[in-house]
């Protein structure tokens, strides 16, 4: 079985359902309203839980309901909490999600201050027990100390490289594959063309770069040549978690050391699965799933 550690944030996302988007202030009538687990790397996990990899997630969550909360349902979804922290009197993390009627959503994560950033204690784990480490960038602390452990151990690491208020430059330059969001390629480096973005981006490492860009699919380049995955068509009904749903899929895909090419190929179809139904995980698809929808467009 596949063996993945996901390093990062985990939040309870609340998520309203509006049919269009505000696009002023005022007041604003929510059709239907949910709260699910959320964060980058948390679900990443579940997503390579669910496609049949042995996963931890590795993060911290406060003492409260919520962090409760977060924990049981990651463990009800297979996933590993064995190495989270949980934090005595600190509030854990939340967001607030809006989503139109197409899908579209907008996010504000509030990332607990009570959290602590520190993330020495990561030393005391064996990294060497993974066959990759994926980890995003909202925990910075945890994700460098987590990929220098895993260079040492020679796992391989994939960066899910978001927007974050702190340069990410150094993770880059740690992971063996940096998959980008647009938003997160542009701000490291005022580009906004993927070919001139990405080969921007590649100087920081010697690893893979890849930039995703939802229904127009995820750019990479291979020795310098631009490639491109389309994105699959499907009846898009909330985006929200897709790029993080993509990060899980890729990494159990190059963890079993398929090409660069089927591992894109196979987390754009998984991300695009994941919004045809509401939240961030409930549309998440599992190997007999995935394997039928990818069936259709051989």
């Amino acid at each position: 079985m596949t063996r993945i550690a996901c390093i990062g944030i985990t939040v309870l996302d609340r998520i309203w359902y509006l049919n269009d988007l505000p696009q002023e202030g005022g007041k604003y009538v929510a059709k239907n309203y949910t709260e699910v687990g959320g964060g980058p790397a948390a679900t990443a996990a579940v997503a390579a839980a669910k496609l049949g990899a042995a996963v931890d997630f590795i993060g911290r969550v406060g003492d409260d309901e919520t962090g409760s909360t977060l924990l049981t349902e990651l463990a009800f979804l297979g996933v590993n909490t064995r190495y989270t922290r949980v934090v005595k009197g600190a509030r854990s993390s939340q967001s607030a999600v809006l989503v139109d009627g197409h899908g579209e959503r907008i996010i504000a994560n509030y990332p607990s201050p009570d959290l602590p950033a520190d993330a020495s204690w990561l030393s005391d784990i064996d990294f060497s027990q993974w066959d990759a480490v994926l980890a995003d960038v909202r925990w910075h602390d945890g994700a460098k100390c987590a990929f220098t452990l895993a260079r040492q151990a020679g796992v391989p690491t994939i960066l899910d490289a978001d927007v974050t208020p702190q340069a990410i430059g150094d993770l880059v330059a740690l992971s063996d594959h940096a998959a980008f969001s647009a938003p997160g390629l542009q701000r490291l480096t005022g580009l906004y063309e993927p070919a001139a973005a990405l080969k921007e981006a590649q100087m920081l490492t010697r690893g893979h770069v890849y930039v995703t860009q939802g229904a127009q699919g995820c750019f990479w380049l291979e020795e310098g040549t631009l490639n491109h995955q389309p994105g699959f068509s499907v009846d898009v009904v909330d985006t929200t978690g897709a790029g993080d749903v993509f990060h899980g899929a890729l990494a159990i895909s190059l963890a079993q050391q398929h090409t660069r090419a089927e591992a894109v190929r196979f987390a754009s179809a998984v991300a695009a699965l994941k919004c045809t139904r509401a939240g961030g995980r409930a549309g998440i698809p599992d190997g007999d799933q995935i394997r039928s929808f990818m069936s259709l467009f051989v």
